[in-house]
């Protein structure tokens, strides 16, 4: 199958790409300019800005994919700009994906695979919830809230695109290149002693190594469900277990314990959130329906180690 993976760079685009040529597939990688220095090892490396229509279109027409994978993202800027990292994430996630879509469909693509995240859930009912429970949409923090109707965007133009569409929500990645890798910025935090544990650490986390991401991609360009899933690990945690954990793991000192009601102030009402309030994300409807499973069923044998 010819496939094209915009966000090719990216910490799950660029082992996707080998993950699917390694299946057979002819694969296309779609770049920034400035980027195919940082390529993966596509059949070809097509360049366009996601938020430039016309390049778009031209890109993907010069590929011409059957099936069209989205992992574009903005993420890479959160170390030096957060504000700007998150705010053109969710111009991609918008604005990217309707390009992305109207050039799948005038190239003549059939499937459209895209990237979304398991942790946007409104904190209410079950401790671990479905992919029918509403997203949070309106969370009481404006950037949140912001990435949050973003996400719903994204999701609502993939599964009405006239493809075969499909939406993977990622949980918490860890592994390779990650925020949760040993090198990556939360394993610094942690080692720093920045990343205490307010309350009783009651947050739920799901979280899903880097390969099983890649996995979960390439079984949803080969199968032929459509529709939104949870692409988790088979552990959700609260984070009064995952986070020490985390600090023997990387040998770092035992999170200190604060009152949650100062977690905010700390760490940023998104961290705190996570830590205090969120709920998980339950994988069971992507084993039965798209056939997909983690291979790696819990954080616990990994989390740290990478």
């Amino acid at each position: 199958m010819r496939v094209l993976v915009a966000g090719a760079t990216g910490v799950v685009g660029h082992p996707l790409v080998g993950a699917l040529r390694a299946r057979g597939h002819r694969v296309s990688a779609l770049v920034r300019q400035g980027s195919p220095g940082r390529a993966p090892e596509a059949d070809e490396v097509v360049v366009a800005d996601a938020l430039d229509r016309a390049a778009v279109l031209s890109a993907v027409s010069a590929a011409r994919p059957e099936a069209v994978v989205h992992q574009m993202s903005a993420l890479r800027l959160l170390r030096d700009d957060p504000p700007e990292a998150f705010a053109r994430t969710a111009r991609l996630r918008v604005e990217g994906t309707a390009h992305l879509i109207e050039a799948a469909r005038a190239a003549g693509a059939r499937r459209l695979v895209a990237q979304s995240i398991a942790f946007a859930a409104a904190p209410a009912g079950d401790r671990v919830l479905d992919e029918d429970a509403p997203l949070h949409v309106d969370a009481p923090d404006p950037g949140w809230a912001s990435t949050v109707r973003a996400i719903a965007e994204l999701e609502r133009q993939v599964t009405h695109s006239g493809l075969e569409g499909v939406v993977l929500r990622y949980g918490t990645l860890y592994g390779p290149r990650t925020a949760y890798a040993r090198t990556g910025a939360t394993a610094q935090s942690v080692r720093a002693g920045r990343l205490p544990l307010p309350g009783g650490g009651a947050g739920i986390m799901s979280f899903l190594h880097v390969e099983d991401a890649v996995g979960a991609a390439v079984t949803a360009v080969e199968s032929e469900a459509t529709g939104v899933f949870h692409v988790t690990d088979d552990d959700p945690a609260p984070a009064a277990q995952w986070l020490p954990h985390f600090a023997r793991t990387l040998a770092a000192p035992s999170p200190r314990t604060v009152p949650a009601a100062l977690a905010p102030r700390l760490l940023g009402w998104f961290m705190a959130h996570q830590l205090t309030s969120a709920h998980g994300a339950a994988n069971d409807r992507a084993r039965t329906v798209l056939g997909w499973k983690p291979t790696r069923p819990s954080w616990r044998d990994g989390l740290g180690r990478e």
